[in-house]
């Protein structure tokens, strides 16, 4: 060991600090601060590992008094940034002043914290009401909890922007790509709510499109930046909202999950922002007979931006096909996306039933974490960013399809299947040759929930036989109770046993007995 220990410190500094540039800032100045080493004691104060502080989600007392006692009184000059849990963040903002402090990140953030840390009365108040001027929080409360957005709103939301007196970045996100954590609400509220003269820079769900409207009244003169994610657009509103020209905006996002009639008020808003530089937008539209192409996006949007130079966009059109007067062709809409000279672009075309098609066209490389409605078509690109993802088509998902998924999407975390029709060849095979080999292996290394809750029991069979798919990391699996006591042959079939291995949270849709087979099939669930 000693020996060892002699190699390390004969490197040169150029390469030791390439060395301990891999490892997390926190590890570096923990083992290396006070160990008697002088060269080592430096390198740990560099800049590289003193200005950010990630602290873990799962901290133990004697790393935290460390810090606070020996540790950050020495570098608390260089520290411009704290990523904390809010249960020992109290303790290493006092642990010494921090003139250079300008950020901080909470994660699991709950309305508490509001009340406990960021009042009047709180010990933190006098320290970094005035220097923070960039915040993260990552919101662990959820909106179904919630007994009043309004008061959430005021109590939290609004309250934020009071306390910090020079925040610049406001940043609220929840702990998974789609979560509905509170979203901000701003309807029957007085105009000063949630308003600021210094933030520039704003991302946060809001719970209407009523709401990113009230966003850009005038209460944030400052804006440049905002990002929303809208969980509804009232199609029945009849608010009247400033309509003025939006010529600080430069960069704004907007994101639905659900699907919305109300095209005509996005366009509304975004020709407002005639000195736009950046524009993403993530569109599910429902309620037209005709499909958004790339007329409509040239004619529609990009003829009053003439400032954008990026345009990151999903919009897809849900259509009744008995409305339309036209037949829905891939190479036709792809071909409008080439007339206006939209190169790095493509689109897809799925019946999710006899009656219904959603036509989506996107901007590429996609950059979205979640995609909706894919069917057997998609072209042959790699999905890098997409975690979340749901398919639902008329014909079958054979196991080629399945192994097109695990390339296309390789970090792919939670994919949920809409298909009741059987595989053809699979369902044939099923349950009859369980040790003969027909297809190869699919892995899906990164996927950690599955919904089969309304596919067909072929899909339960595809994705718990060991010998067609491999989910090392699966923790969370909803089904129907029927399809999966079929296939597993009532718990005791082993080839499905493995992927089950892990699960720690189920779903049943039925009546489920809960039979020794059955935890001994489930042996991880609720640990």
């Amino acid at each position: 060991m000693n020996r060892s220990n002699v190699r390390l410190l004969d490197l040169p500094d150029e390469i030791l600090l390439i060395i301990l540039k891999k490892l997390n800032n926190i590890d570096v100045l923990y083992s290396l601060l006070d160990v008697n080493n002088g060269r080592l004691d430096i390198l740990a104060q560099e800049n590289t590992f003193t200005n950010i502080l990630k602290f873990p989600h799962r901290y133990t007392y004697a790393l935290i008094d460390r810090f606070c006692i020996d540790i950050l009184p020495r570098i608390h000059h260089n520290v411009k940034c704290f990523i904390t849990h809010p249960f020992c963040m109290k303790r290493i903002l006092l642990a010494t002043d921090y003139p250079n402090l300008t950020e901080l990140e909470i994660f699991h953030f709950k309305q508490g914290i509001t009340f406990d840390y960021l009042t009047i009365v709180s010990s933190l108040r006098s320290s970094f009401q005035e220097q923070i001027t960039n915040l993260t929080l990552i919101n662990d409360d959820k909106d179904e909890m919630i007994v009043s957005l309004k008061n959430y709103t005021t109590n939290v939301y609004s309250h934020i922007l009071i306390f910090f007196k020079n925040l610049k970045e406001l940043s609220i996100t929840g702990p998974y790509p789609i979560s509905m954590y509170p979203g901000l609400s701003l309807r029957y509220l007085p105009s000063t709510t949630f308003s600021s003269p210094t933030l520039t820079h704003l991302y946060i769900n809001v719970k209407t499109f009523d709401d990113c409207l009230y966003l850009l009244d005038g209460r944030l003169r400052k804006l440049t930046t905002l990002c929303v994610n809208i969980y509804s657009i009232d199609e029945y509103s009849t608010i009247v909202h400033n309509m003025d020209k939006l010529f600080n905006l430069k960069c704004f996002s907007l994101k639905s999950f659900f699907q919305f009639k109300q095209y005509d008020k996005i366009l509304s808003l975004v020709r407002r922002m005639s000195n736009l530089e950046k524009l993403t937008l993530y569109l599910p539209i429902k309620g037209r007979n005709r499909v958004i192409d790339g007329t409509y996006v040239q004619h529609d949007i990009l003829d009053y931006m003439p400032q954008l130079h990026s345009f990151i966009f999903y919009i897809c059109t849900y259509v009744e096909t008995v409305d339309l007067f036209y037949k829905l062709s891939n190479e036709d809409i792809q071909q409008t996306l080439t007339n206006i000279g939209q190169q790095h672009v493509t689109s897809i075309v799925n019946y999710i039933d006899r009656h219904r098609a959603a036509c989506s066209i996107f901007s590429l490389p996609f950059q979205f974490d979640y995609l909706k409605n894919l069917g057997n078509k998609f072209p042959n690109i790699i999905f890098s960013y997409v975690t979340h993802l749901l398919v639902q088509d008329t014909d079958p998902f054979e196991h080629e399809f399945f192994m097109r998924i695990a390339r296309s999407f390789p970090l792919l975390k939670h994919l949920r299947i809409f298909n009741v029709e059987s595989q053809v060849l699979d369902g044939l095979i099923t349950f009859s040759s369980d040790n003969c080999q027909l297809h190869s292996i699919i892995e899906y290394h990164h996927l950690t929930i599955l919904d089969v809750q309304y596919a067909h029991r072929d899909y339960v069979e595809q994705f718990l036989n060991e010998t067609k798919t491999f989910i090392p990391c699966l923790t969370e699996f909803e089904f129907s109770v029927d399809h999966l006591k079929t296939v597993t042959k009532d718990f005791t079939r082993e080839e499905t046993q493995r992927n089950c291995a892990k699960v720690k949270r189920i779903f049943p849709r039925g009546s489920l007995v809960y039979s020794k087979d059955f935890f001994l099939y489930f042996p991880s669930l609720y640990k």
